[in-house]
């Protein structure tokens, strides 16, 4: 793990860890949190791309910002992020490091399931047991577990993906019971379509999604949510409808459609 020298907690900035920050939503976190005076603990794989954020974020922003660099599917990365948020007093936490990989289940390689569940579920899960007992005893934090509309919509070749982004929904839902009371408080994020990265293939037919969203759309959505105490936060009228859609329809039915949909035709790559 490398970084500064200092330690961002010593500024008396709020300080916020972030994973898989080098892009996309989690590279939004970061700019929309230093812009508004936290210090910042990037997370993700790429360095290079890490750096590059860090240094123009304390350059634009003055904050203090600490890069480390972890494959959160390692035992061993994942442990040494554990520590690094077991050691300070960490205000915001967001889960966002994830992937899609859309294909029939048996078609892929079980090692890329794996990984996908270790990244979704079980680092996210131990990132939150790291760093709520400090939130609790401080009486005040905040958690982000960033999901997906996918998690209300059963989607063909995306079924791994839909199902650890369920777990997030149902693992924040509970959470936040069992901390009622503590001045923590508990977000899972569930965007849709949004601009990022993830399109791998310049040649990729994206025809099939309706709408997009846009990034930073996306963070201020969740940022205002989070203030005004929204559990499960779904950013865009229109994916809110479409939630509430699938809410109402007969299963057999929501299955026959999204079946005949195209849904699951984006090919993606890790965030």
């Amino acid at each position: 793990m490398t970084g500064k020298a200092e330690t961002p907690s010593t500024s008396g900035r709020p300080l916020a860890l972030i994973t898989g920050a080098s892009s996309g939503l989690g590279e939004g976190f970061a700019r929309r949190l230093a812009r508004d005076g936290s210090d910042l603990v990037l997370v993700a794989r790429r360095e290079d791309r890490l750096r590059g954020l860090a240094d123009e974020l304390r350059t634009r922003h003055g904050v203090d910002v600490e890069v480390l660099c972890a494959d959160l599917t390692d035992p061993a990365r994942l442990a040494l992020v554990e520590e690094r948020i077991r050691s300070t007093d960490l205000d915001l936490l967001v889960n966002n490091a994830g992937f899609m990989t859309p294909r029939n289940f048996v078609d892929e390689h079980v090692d890329t399931w794996d990984a996908m569940v270790r990244l979704h579920a079980l680092a996210s899960v131990r990132l939150a047991r790291a760093a709520l007992p400090g939130m609790i005893r401080r009486g005040r934090g905040d958690l982000i577990n960033v999901a997906s509309v996918a998690a209300f919509v059963p989607m063909r070749r995306n079924i791994l993906y839909t199902a650890t982004k369920m777990l997030l929904v149902a693992f924040s839902e509970g959470l936040s019971q069992e901390l009622h009371g503590t001045g923590v408080r508990v977000q899972v994020l569930c965007p849709g379509w949004t601009r990022t990265e993830l399109v791998d293939d310049p040649s990729v037919d994206t025809s099939a999604v309706g709408w997009w969203d846009e990034v930073d759309d996306v963070v201020d959505y969740a940022l205002k949510s989070l203030e005004r105490g929204r559990l499960v936060c779904i950013p865009g009228w229109r994916n809110r409808w479409l939630v509430r859609l699938c809410g109402i329809t007969w299963r057999p039915i929501l299955r026959w459609m999204l079946r005949h949909s195209g849904t699951g035709q984006v090919r993606m790559k890790e965030e």
